[in-house]
This record gives C-alpha cells, structure tokens and sequence, in this order.
C-alpha cells in the first residue's frame, strides 16, 4: 500500500463512516462498463465542494490492489452488481491529487518531476526484480511493469484543473502539464480507465488537442453521470426526514442545479451541514469568498450588469456556452463569463432552453454581497437597505418604501422601464431580503384574477404577514390597493387570515416617481 500507487481505502472509510454518506456507488458501475474500451477516459468537471473528491477516493478504494474493500462497500448500490467482485482490487492504480504537488512547486518543471519521482519511487519498490529500459522514464516504466505483471493501470486524477487556475494567464506551463498527461495517458495499453476530476472542463487550445480522448461530463452536459454530481431530490427528502428539518426551506436554499427531464440537484456540502447544525446557512461559500465572483460580474461586457441584475431579480437569461475554452481569463464575451459562472457553480444551467439563472438562495445571496460593494451606483445602495425595506412595509411606513424602490429603479437593454413588468423586477430588487422570509410567487392567481406579487412566509416565520403586492404605471397606489380588494387577491390566502399586507405601487412617468400605499387586509364578515 503506498500514497500514490496502489492507495488504501482509508479516505473512503472516513466517508462512509462520516455521520451522512449518501450511497454514490452506482458511479462505479459506469466505470466497470468503461474499464478496457475505448471509453475508458473520463473527466468529471464540478464546482468545488460537490463531491469530486470522494468520488476519487471511492473509485481509488475500490479499485486498487492495495487494500481489500469488500466490506467496506458491503450494502452499497455497487454490491448488488453482478460484475462487483470481477473489478474489485484487480488493477495497479495511481491516485494523485494535483493540488499537493503543485503546492510543494515553484513551477511546471518541478511539479513534473515530483509527480514523475513519486510515483516512480513506489513502482520500483513494488517491482525491484523486473529489468526496465529507463528507470527515470515514468511511462515506460509503466509499460515495462505491464509487460511483465499482465496487471494493467487505472489512474486516478483529482483536482486535475488546479494547473490552470495557478497559472491562469501562462500558456506554455499549461501546455506543458497536458503534455505529461498525454504523453502519460494517451494511446496506452496499460492503462484501462483513466478518471479526472476538476471544476473546469478539458481545456481548448485550438489545434493542440493533448487529451481529445476524454468523455467530458460537465455541469453543461452531466450525460449520463447527472445523477452523481450532487444530492438528488430523494437523497435530500430522506435527509429532512430524518433530521426533521422542512424540506421546503432546503429546497429553495440549497437545490437549483436542475439538469435534463426536471431532475433537481442539491449542493452537498450546503445540505449536509444543514442537517449537523439543524439551520439554514450559507455554507458552500464559506470554501471561497466572494469576491471570486465579484471580479467576473465586475467585467465590463454589454449587457452583463443588466443580466446580473434581472437574476437576482429571480429571472433567467439566454446564454451561449459555445464560445468558451475553458479557461479562467480568455474571457472575451459576456457569454463567455456567464458560462465560466456555470462551471464555478454561480449559475444553474437550462439546457433545453439554452439560458442561466441563479440557482436558490444560498448563491443569491453571494450575489447580493458582491454587488452591494460594487460601484453600481443606486442598485447597489437598494440591495443593502432591502431588509430596513421590508421592515418598513411591515411597519407600514410608504414613504420609506417608495425611496427603496427608487434607489433599486434600473433600466437595461432588454428591460425598459416602461410597464408594470418592468416596474416587478425592481421590486423584487428593493425588497431582496424578503428571500429570507418568504416564497416569492409573480401572477399568483387568486379571486378573480392574478396578483402580481405574492410574499408567502416560511413556515418558521409564522408572525411575518403574508403580502400582495400590486403594480401600478403611472396611475395611483390607491388604484392598486382597491384593484386587490375589488378582483379579491387574498382569497387563495386563508391561512393568512389577519395577517395580510396589502401593497400598491405607483411609477408617475411625469414626475419620475414612486408611490406608495399599504394597508392591512380587513376580512369581510
């Protein structure tokens, strides 16, 4: 057993043995169905936290002939397979998380040659007796050991894409670092399943197509894999239900990352720490701050800002994913941004639509923060003063209101500020932080019509009222308050009862102003 050839399955052990473990051995027989074809090479690109690793470590464990895990993948989904026990430690396997290597480097050449030595210091102690053409020479060891043993590789490769976030703006380590992969890699009869994780996909430099063998299954396109990128709708029902926490509220703060067919995919580390700590919190971006994602919608592209802004206003935006190249600084389009957000796990993707959208709460959030330190002038002055906004409404102060509302008052391209549509998207601005408190419903039907907005209190906020919000454009906020008594909006809220809010809005184009009024909901008798 060493550390990276022929690893033990001690990484796996303490995830399975880890208070929550959500059983993702079906992966493995994907794998086996790949082992020795010409599918055999796979790279997994994921946003950070979202269970590469052990996935990795899984794979490692299962494969390697340097442990025995029969028991330990006991009762998991792998076990019932008929072809567990024809894979299950039969190959000599190379783990290697890039990320440690690069970290002991001060440079490509150095971190080559540490991987390079490593593994060949544990290969040559594993096989001292076999005769080698060239003992420095890390694939032609491999080759050799091969030749002689009959016992092919399968090599595992975590955080494989650490290269190209190091290096950012430096082409030729980067080409160099492919290189030594291909050359590793590519066109090899030893090697049987070659897997990498990353968060960005295989990186694209024209001609120069070092490692055009891969399958690439990305937060873009999960093919057949989407089911192991995070937590599934069941997984995580399972998990309220055992930890007793309201599965309603952990939907909208932590899934979002929907793929094909409506399949809804949770962040895992947002969940799991969830249900330990029994609240809901912003736990994925506690691994990175936000101004990561303050520098990319800082850019100055068309159009970017206003997209950002409709986004967090809980639309979504067209998007082509065509143009990117998978790195983190040819940046060339708006587009190209959007879709990097996509790979970093700041935007949900809608492949059938071709469009992005904040994916829930959690990631609002990060949102919110980078823009109110942003210079976006009265946006940035709304998104900060959105809780003393809806303070203000629950305490009925309609001056107060009406200033929120017209600090978060923005026109864009696609958006003019010219209807009742348009006059919807700042107040769901203005009144960001209501997102804490309540499920934000836009054309609720109800009595006899649709209300425009509709605020819907969590469950463990049962003091907070319920609000209907009515728009209005250059008429009066007295109009949209007898609109919600006269078409009888509050009729779907019965439960609330009591405890209702009733809100109209006023845009005066004249005057460029807004009004308005609030009052409480009367039940007739």
């Amino acid at each position: 057993m060493g550390n990276y050839f022929n690893p033990g399955n001690e990484k796996f052990y303490e995830a399975v043995n880890s208070e929550i473990y959500i059983d993702k051995t079906g992966l493995i027989k994907y794998t086996n169905s790949v082992v020795a074809t010409m599918q055999k090479y796979i790279c997994i690109s994921r946003p950070r936290r979202f269970g590469k690793s052990t996935a990795a470590n899984m794979l490692a464990a299962y494969y390697s002939r340097g442990c025995d895990s029969k028991e330990l993948f006991a009762g998991f989904e792998i076990d019932k397979s008929q072809n567990f026990s024809k894979y299950l430690n039969r190959y000599n396997t190379i783990f290697l998380n890039m990320q440690e290597f690069l970290s002991q480097s001060r440079n490509m050449e150095e971190m080559i040659d540490l991987i390079r030595q490593s593994v060949l210091w544990e290969l040559l102690e594993e096989y001292p007796e076999y005769r080698y053409f060239d003992k420095t020479n890390l694939a032609r060891t491999m080759q050799d050991i091969y030749g002689r043993s009959k016992c092919p590789f399968i090599v595992i490769i975590d955080e494989w894409d650490c290269v190209f976030r190091e290096y950012k703006t430096d082409k030729e380590p980067q080409e160099r670092y492919l290189d030594f992969l291909r050359d590793l890699l590519k066109d090899k009869g030893y090697i049987h399943l070659a897997y990498m994780t990353g968060i960005l996909p295989i990186k694209k430099y024209g001609t120069h197509s070092a490692l055009n063998m891969f399958d690439e299954f990305s937060m873009i396109d999960p093919g057949p894999l989407a089911s192991y990128v995070g937590f599934t709708e069941d997984e995580v029902q399972s998990l309220c239900e055992r930890y007793q926490i309201d599965p309603e509220e952990v939907k909208r703060w932590y899934d979002g990352y929907s793929f094909e067919s409506g399949r809804s995919v949770y962040s895992p580390r947002s969940v799991v720490n969830c249900m330990r700590f029994g609240r809901m919190g912003n736990y994925w971006n506690q691994t990175e701050t936000f101004e990561a994602l303050q520098f990319y919608i800082d850019m100055n592209f068309d159009g970017l800002k206003e997209d950002v802004l409709s986004m967090i206003a809980g639309e979504r935006v067209p998007v082509n994913t065509g143009s990117f190249i998978n790195d983190m600084t040819t940046l060339r389009t708006e587009d190209d941004v959007l879709t990097l957000l996509i790979h970093l796990g700041y935007l949900g993707y809608d492949g059938d639509n071709k469009c992005v959208f904040i994916p829930n709460g959690e990631v609002r959030s990060e949102y919110v923060n980078a823009v109110s330190v942003s210079d976006w002038g009265e946006v940035s002055k709304a998104l900060k003063n959105s809780a003393e906004t809806l303070h203000a409404i629950w305490q009925k102060r309609p001056e107060q209101v009406a200033e929120g509302i017209r600090q978060a008052h923005f026109e864009t391209s696609h958006i003019q500020y010219n209807d009742e549509n348009a006059l919807s998207y700042t107040i769901s601005l203005a009144l960001y932080a209501a997102r804490n408190f309540y499920t934000i419903y836009r054309e609720m039907p109800g009595g006899k019509g649709y209300a425009d907005l509709v605020f819907i209190p969590g469950k463990q906020f049962p003091d907070k009222p319920a609000l209907v919000v009515e728009l209005k454009w250059n008429r009066s906020a007295e109009g949209a308050i007898d609109q919600i008594k006269r078409k009888e909006y509050c009729r779907s809220l019965e439960n609330y009862q009591g405890n209702i809010l009733l809100v109209g809005v006023n845009y005066d184009v004249k005057t460029k102003k807004h009004s308005c009024v609030i009052e409480e909901h009367v039940l007739e008798r």
